[in-house]
């Protein structure tokens, strides 16, 4: 009897690449392929991770390769490729450039991995999961962005911070696209079961609610050159570890709608069920007036994205 070990493919050597090689490698999630056309990079960058292996007692084999042949047979691919944001970009900035890149990427992944579920992280995230799903043309089960399990980390991180408890202990999500119309829902959070209003007045949750809508230009800022990668690395390899274990996490991604919260035909933060089989359900919650109009706008500023990335000629 033979055993087939996983396999993640991870495109783009960047910070956000490499990180996510790093973090799945650790984990035994499976073989990892780091992949980036800069002849190289990836090769460099894998080897490096590789020799850590004996060191941090990991049994996950890291490859380097600039050929997209190198990831056939690849479980999940994680997309990082892309420009990051500078400080005063916007991610909607980035939007022809990316949009080229990820085309260009997923015609080699719908020809080399063609069984793949495929996860998006390059920005900005919602135009970018559309491109992929067009060009791949795989069902929705199996193209998802990764924007809403990093943006309800930060979220935990600042109410952990806030009130001097565990993470662990803190249930936190975020709905909608990924950026500053994000709508983190603080009715629907608790920790430790009991509602944040227990811990917080309402004054301090709306300044957590606010920081987390700019918690990725914070760290940009801070960074002046470059963007994060930890938190978004770790993000995307929870979605894959959920999928190559057939864990069944309940987790907020960027999923295709398809009637859902009454949109269709785009991406959008919503709750969804990861398993073996991808993004297997949309669970839609009951909004509030001011969760709805929240959610409304944030559809309304994907809309205008995705009406941008029309005009291009990609």
């Amino acid at each position: 009897m033979s055993f087939q070990r996983k396999k993640i493919t991870v495109v783009g050597a960047g910070f956000v690449g490499s990180t996510c090689a790093h973090w799945a490698a650790a984990k035994e999630l499976g073989d990892v392929v780091l992949l980036d056309i800069n002849e190289g990079a990836a090769q460099g960058k894998a080897l490096d991770l590789f020799e850590a292996s004996p060191v941090e007692g990991f049994d996950s084999k890291v490859t380097g390769s600039s050929d997209y042949k190198a990831a056939a047979g690849s479980d999940v691919v994680i997309i990082t490729a892309g420009l990051p944001r500078k400080p005063g970009m916007s991610r909607d900035d980035l939007l022809a450039t990316n949009a080229k890149i990820m085309k260009s990427v997923c015609e080699g992944i719908r020809e080399h991995a063609p069984n793949s579920v495929v996860i998006i992280v390059s920005n900005p995230l919602d135009a970018m999961a559309f491109v992929a799903k067009e060009t791949l043309d795989f069902p929705r089960e199996r193209v998802i962005g990764m924007a809403g399990v990093l943006d309800g980390a930060r979220f935990r991180s600042f109410l952990a911070e806030a009130t001097d408890v565990s993470v662990k202990d803190i249930h936190a999500f975020v709905l909608g696209g990924h950026g500053d119309t994000m709508v983190p829902m603080p009715r629907h959070c608790s920790i430790g079961g009991a509602p944040l209003d227990k811990f917080l007045s309402q004054e301090n949750i709306d300044a957590i609610v606010d920081r987390t809508r700019k918690g990725g230009a914070e760290i940009v800022g801070l960074l002046k050159t470059g963007s994060a990668y930890y938190a978004p690395s770790a993000s995307a390899v929870q979605m894959a570890e959920s999928i190559l274990k057939d864990q069944k996490r309940i987790l907020p991604c960027a999923a295709y709608l398809e009637g859902e919260y009454g949109v269709n035909g785009m991406f959008l933060g919503v709750i969804c069920k990861l398993g073996g089989n991808g993004m297997e359900k949309v669970i839609e919650l009951d909004l509030n007036e001011t969760e709805q109009k929240g959610l409304d706008n944030s559809i309304e500023a994907v809309k205008e994205l995705l009406s941008s990335l029309e005009k291009l000629d990609y």
